[in-house]
């Protein structure tokens, strides 16, 4: 009999993912997946949809991936990092009070960013903007680097990122995240789970010492995510070696964006094994199943 297939990280419209929730779990079906979570930036908009899209036999994990900033390790300066957070309640006060500043947050931060380019001569305007975001969804750069395709300023998603859109951009504006244990300590209290999303992705910037998620795992976190589509072999190999001492759960997952990036989703998945132990301590929802 074939081991369940677990994808534990995708993205809907609900942030910036191009799929619709339902197209979400369509696609996920597609793919073989036994297991789909929907783990959308700051919000839990996506969760109804998904759920009443379930075809028969397939699983839901209800998660969101938290905006953060944590220390480095290093002394230096601290840095933002993601926070997946599984089978919380979603109406837990702390959480509904967070997500919403964090949605609020975002928007901020993509008003500045569109004034910096738009006060530089890029055909960009908030309006439009806008309009490429579904009623409550959580804005992020993926929805400028869209209009900036669609006005011809460059080709991709990607090459927005890449040329416009990077931390080290001079239109890059950060916005005020979740500690990282708060973060934590907030999901932990709502019944909930946490795991470190791609901690060692070191093409997309900075990125936190070992140490730093080993006094995390003491700290509460469950999890951490080893296999993941930005984690070089070598870090992969450090990592599934930290998660060994210290007793956090090792997953995998694809961080699927539907056309927002390349990578498929079902591209790294979950054991199944892993997926019982992450999720055992979880007293917030219950996972769906179609």
């Amino acid at each position: 009999m074939a081991r369940p297939r677990i994808d534990l990280h995708t993205h809907s419209t609900a942030s910036d993912g191009t799929d619709t929730p339902s197209q979400l779990v369509a696609v996920a079906a597609a793919a073989g997946l036994d297991v789909v979570a929907i783990t959308d930036h700051d919000t839990t908009a996506g969760w109804a949809p998904a759920a009443a899209a379930l075809p028969p036999g397939m699983q839901l994990v209800r998660g969101a991936e938290f905006s953060c900033v944590s220390p480095t390790g290093r002394g230096d300066r601290d840095v933002a990092v993601h926070l997946l957070g599984y089978q919380f309640d979603p109406v837990h006060p702390a959480i509904v009070a967070e997500q919403k500043r964090l949605r609020l947050e975002r928007v901020d931060r993509l008003r500045r960013m569109i004034g910096k380019m738009a006060a530089d001569g890029y055909p960009v305007d908030i309006d439009a903007v806008f309009r490429l975001l579904p009623e409550g969804a959580s804005a992020g750069r993926p929805h400028l680097a869209r209009a900036l395709v669609a006005a011809g300023v460059v080709g991709s998603v990607t090459e927005a990122f890449a040329e416009l859109l990077h931390n080290g951009s001079p239109y890059y504006v950060p916005k005020a995240d979740t500690p990282v244990r708060t973060a934590i300590d907030m999901v932990r209290a709502a019944g909930g789970v946490t795991v470190f999303a791609h901690p060692l992705a070191r093409k997309r910037g900075r990125v936190v010492e070992p140490s730093v998620i080993a006094e995390l795992a003491a700290a509460g976190l469950a999890g951490v995510e080893v296999d993941h589509p930005d984690h070089a072999p070598e870090d992969r190999e450090l990592l599934r070696a930290l998660a060994a001492d210290t007793g956090l759960v090792a997953t995998g997952s694809s961080d699927y964006h539907g056309a927002n990036k390349t990578t498929p989703i079902a591209a790294e998945t979950t054991s199944p094994d892993a997926f019982e132990e992450l999720l055992a301590p979880v007293t917030g929802v219950e996972t769906l199943t179609g």
